[in-house]
């Protein structure tokens, strides 16, 4: 069958469907439409030669499905099976690997411990603009959460209102908090940190930010807002003025001082060697004020305060004062129109107003609520058009708000929604004006290169990668050779990047990207080496499967293809696989990857772009057998308990499908994701969940998580304290023993989290998440040093086939001395679990150094990401060396910086300048600290080191 299968497959004219070129889609919304997997024409793959049986089905089933309108279906296409056969299986050399559209240094641990240094050196008032500076370093890792933290820190160091409203609103956007229905764009969180009041504060407070906020409750009692007083005249009396202002036949009576007080024009204007200084009447009937502004401008300069007055009256004073330079009246309008901003029916009214007046608060109040409402503000043509303009970011630079840090938000935010659009590379072009410093103009010029690449304009792309190069980002040679290989210069091409491997220190992106211009033997020695580098970068495997698939090793292609989605599940390697399997006539197999791969991109277009993913489910269902619900958690529970974490995507995906608003069901999917490490898709589905909660205390969990997953645990706590308040659940009784747990625990708080978990399990709840929970409460009984309730829970655990329980029982072995139950534990959750790295990884704990070995090697083998093997081959501990027995010190930092190179990791990081320490290099140590504290500020271990280390540099350096 499957010679017949790949006979039918070349049958098809492959080549009219891969004539054309594309460049790799660069970000995950991107993706979805260049195919995925693949690069050019057929580089997405089709299902062409999937085998004659599933070709008829598709003939016969694609009159009874409903084909989604979608921009890129071909036109006059009389059956699916006709538009998707010619593009065939992917083909190897229309791969390409993926450009990161990030700052991406050519020394990363460098330039984390130069970044630290800065940071801990500059003046408080230029924090907030390192910290941005670090946010745009951590974008090219894949932890989220560090990027949040810098972007917390940069909030907490801001110094005017403009910084203030942007790192507020990036901040909630990070959240997604638009997709939390019912929520008010504009609503407070209740810290200053996001607060739309404290942010249109100036000042540095980095003290306050996680302070409770003084939004008042009561809208009468808005700040800024001065309500009328009963006993207070509004204007001057007859006999108090001593002058006049006439605007028309109206007579405004007036004292001079207070007048002339206002602006030194008035000054002069009114005391000076004009002729109004003599003069007790003053015609003002040509300065376009009104008489009421003129009578609210002579209160004011009595009084210094803006009673409630109409908006039009404020906004003619706010003109007024800025025609003759009224400092004091100008700030106190822009203060008072800016309160009056509440949504975005304001924001447009006032906007134009404050832009023409330069009026900051009242700007910046107009921009909050632009950035708040964002990314669904992005529809806004008017307001999109203004931000694109160069002219129009001249007049909002006259306002105090075009700046680098605001350009940088809305550009982030157009690259992922559509990175080909004009308004994406009008807002970098408006973001590489904005750019002073190299790092500025770095990320500006590679992002335009990176765009201009994608919308096929190689020459531009060309252009804008070299200009990145020229401000120092190395990386951006990557995409001069990307330009001049789609330009047809492909040996310069080569020679380019083969400098690279020359000039510095080899890293895997080099290897990588050289395999592109490399043919045969040569290409494959270069992935292999890119692999061997850096195992993380997931173009290798992909040219290796779709080799090995056309030479017929169609198995041999699936194994390829596993090894990387066994610790780094993607999109594009889950389409891959679907692929295979389609043509082994897997169905099982497709449909489970398309599902999960629904699940990470709901939207995702399979077949080059051709076919929605969900349309492909409904071709696949019919050959593959059916559940109920029931029968669907029977599957989750095998799936679950055999660790199959993908497989249990999948069914979890088929189980909403018939129950879409099933909260339980989005939660259960998020947490699936989040041990996957989809941080993203988690909080999708987590902000789903809450948003088909059907009861308060239901949604107030889900809220909790959301806090919790974004770093504000304390937040996370008070929500499940309001939930327990409402009703007694086991969701909110483990998250608040999940997040309580969540620091060093001293003897009482273990013991109030033992309570917790125990009051969960108290609670109906399914054996899912029961086994979570006993598995949970036996950590906990461990670290309070009772073995024997810690092993009651874990056995339990198992008895609801909660497999990962196996790893705490042999722990609890351990504990009591018996090493072989304890590797006998492991060794059945290695025989269970299907992505089992990490029970290798511990069964190394309770066995012999040799044995020991083998099993870490196999843990890197399935899993590179995982630390804990690169850690023991180089030292166990501190106190217990293991390649140092034999004082191989340089063999040790060898081990860690092969790991340190694609994963800069706290641990590895900290432990290698414990070694440099041994051997007294002084210099690479505080290098190695600098880095570590980068990612973790606080780690107390590499602060001790790192504080050594730069007293013995003080000591010899000479008096």
């Amino acid at each position: 069958m499957q010679n017949n299968l790949f006979a039918t497959m070349r049958s098809l004219k492959l080549v009219d469907g891969c004539k054309g070129t594309q460049v790799y889609a660069l970000n995950p919304s991107t993706a979805n439409v260049n195919g995925g997997f693949g690069g050019g024409g057929c580089g997405g793959g089709g299902v062409g030669g999937v085998g004659e049986k599933f070709l008829q089905h598709l003939h016969d089933r694609v009159s009874s499905i409903r084909v989604k309108s979608i921009r890129n279906v071909l036109p006059n296409i009389s059956t699916l099976a006709e538009a998707l056969g010619p593009y065939g299986l992917p083909v190897a050399d229309l791969l390409e690997p993926h450009i990161e559209p990030n700052l991406k240094p050519i020394n990363f641990i460098e330039t984390l411990a130069d970044v630290y240094r800065r940071i801990d050196e500059c003046p408080k008032f230029e924090k907030s603009g390192m910290y941005l500076e670090q946010c745009a370093v951590f974008r090219a890792l894949s932890d989220p959460k560090l990027f949040r933290r810098s972007l917390r820190c940069a909030r907490q160091h801001a110094v005017d209102a403009h910084s203030k409203i942007v790192l507020s609103a990036w901040l909630r956007f990070e959240r997604r908090d638009d997709e939390l229905a019912g929520l008010s764009s504009m609503g407070c969180c209740g810290r200053n940190i996001e607060c739309p009041k404290a942010c249109l504060a100036s000042g540095y407070d980095p003290e306050s930010v996680n302070e409770a906020c003084t939004c008042p409750r009561n809208p009468s009692e808005e700040v800024g807002v001065e309500t009328p007083s009963g006993n207070e005249e509004c204007s001057a009396s007859l006999e108090d003025g001593d002058m006049s202002f006439y605007v028309g036949n109206e007579e405004v009576k007036c004292m001079r001082y207070s007048i002339a007080a206002l602006s030194r024009p008035f000054r002069a204007m009114l005391y000076g060697g004009f002729m109004e200084s003599k003069r007790e009447k003053i015609n003002f009937s040509h300065n376009g004020v009104s008489a009421d502004a003129m009578r609210a401008a002579e209160v004011f300069s009595r009084t210094k305060r803006l009673d409630s007055l109409e908006p039009k009256i404020i906004l003619e004073l706010l003109s007024l004062a800025n025609k003759y330079f009224c400092d004091e009246l100008k700030s106190a309008c822009d203060s008072h129109l800016a309160a009056l901003v509440c949504d975005w029916e304001d924001a447009l009214l006032y906007f134009e107003y404050g832009i023409e007046e330069t009026a900051y608060l009242l700007v910046a109040a107009c921009l909050q609520v632009f950035l708040r409402e964002l990314p669904s503000s992005m529809l806004n043509t008017n307001m999109m058009k203004f931000f694109c303009s160069s002219e129009s970011r001249e007049r909002l630079a006259l306002a105090g708000h075009a700046s680098f840090l605001l350009y940088y938000f809305l550009s982030q935010i157009a690259l992922e929604d559509d990175m080909k659009s004009n308004i994406t590379v009008m807002l970098l072009e408006r973001l590489g004006e904005c750019a002073t410093v190299d790092w500025q103009k770095q990320i500006a010029y590679h992002q335009l290169g990176c765009v201009m690449l994608e919308r096929d304009e190689f020459k531009d792309a060309q252009r804008w990668f070299e200009a990145a190069v020229q401000a120092g980002h190395v990386y951006s040679t990557v995409g001069i050779a990307r330009a001049k290989f789609k330009r047809g210069h492909k040996y310069k091409a080569y020679k380019l990047m083969n400098s690279l491997t020359s000039d510095y220190t080899p890293t895997g992106w080099m290897y990588q990207e050289r395999s592109l211009y490399c043919v045969g033997k040569e290409k494959m020695m270069d992935l292999d080496a890119a692999t061997e580098l850096d195992p993380t970068l997931s173009y290798p495997y992909k040219y290796r499967s779709v080799s090995l698939l056309e030479d017929n090793k169609l198995g041999a292609a699936i194994s390829e293809i596993n090894k990387i989605l066994a610790f780094k599940v993607s999109p594009d390697c889950l389409e891959l696989r679907a692929w295979f399997s389609v043509a082994l006539e897997d169905y099982e197999g497709a449909l489970r990857d398309t599902c999960a791969l629904l699940t990470l991109e709901p939207n995702y277009m399979m077949f080059h772009g051709k076919l929605p993913g969900d349309q492909l489910v409904e071709l696949l269902k019919p050959h593959v057998q059916q559940w109920s619900q029931a029968d669907c958690w029977m599957q989750l529970y095998d799936r679950w308990s055999s660790v199959d974490d993908i497989g249990s995507l999948a069914v979890v995906h088929h189980m909403l499908a018939n129950d879409p608003s099933k909260s339980l069901l989005r939660f259960r999917q998020s947490l699936l994701l989040l041990r996957l490490n989809c941080q993203k898709a988690a909080m999708r589905s987590l902000r789903a969940a809450r948003n088909h909660s059907t009861y308060e205390h239901e949604r107030l969990v889900y809220e909790g998580w959301i806090l919790y997953d974004t770093g504000h645990r304390e937040e996370a706590l008070a929500t499940a304290e309001k939930s327990i308040s409402i009703q007694r659940s086991f969701e909110a009784f483990f998250l608040k023993a999940y997040a309580l747990a969540d620091s060093n625990l001293n003897q009482e708080a273990s013991g109030k989290v033992i309570q917790l978990l125990e009051e969960a399990l108290r609670c109906p709840s399914d054996g899912l998440r029961k086994g979570q929970a006993l598995n949970n409460l036996g950590g906990a009984y461990v670290d309070c040093d009772k073995l024997d309730l810690a092993a009651d829970c874990y056995m339990n655990a198992l008895n609801i086939k909660h497999t990962r329980a196996h790893q705490g029982l042999a722990r609890v072995y351990h504990l009591k001395n018996q090493r072989k139950s304890a590797y006998d534990e492991m060794t059945k959750l290695i025989q269970k679990a299907r992505n089992n790295a990490s029970a290798y990884e511990k069964r190394s704990e309770y066995c012999d150094r040799d044995m020991a070995k083998s099993d870490l090697s196999m843990a890197t083998h399935l899993d590179p990401l995982r630390t804990y093997p690169y850690r023991y081959r180089a030292a166990v501990a501190h106190s217990l060396p293991v390649l140092m027995d034999d004082h191989k010190e340089v063999e040790a930092i060898a081990e860690l910086t092969k790991a340190i190179a694609f994963k800069p990791d706290l641990q590895l990081l900290h432990l290698r300048a414990a070694f440099h320490e041994s051997m007294g290099d002084d210099v690479s140590t505080i290098r190695d600290c600098e880095a570590a504290l980068c990612l973790d500020p606080s780690h107390q271990d590499t602060l001790d080191l790192y504080k050594r280390a730069q007293e013995r540099g003080k000591e010899q350096q000479p008096k």
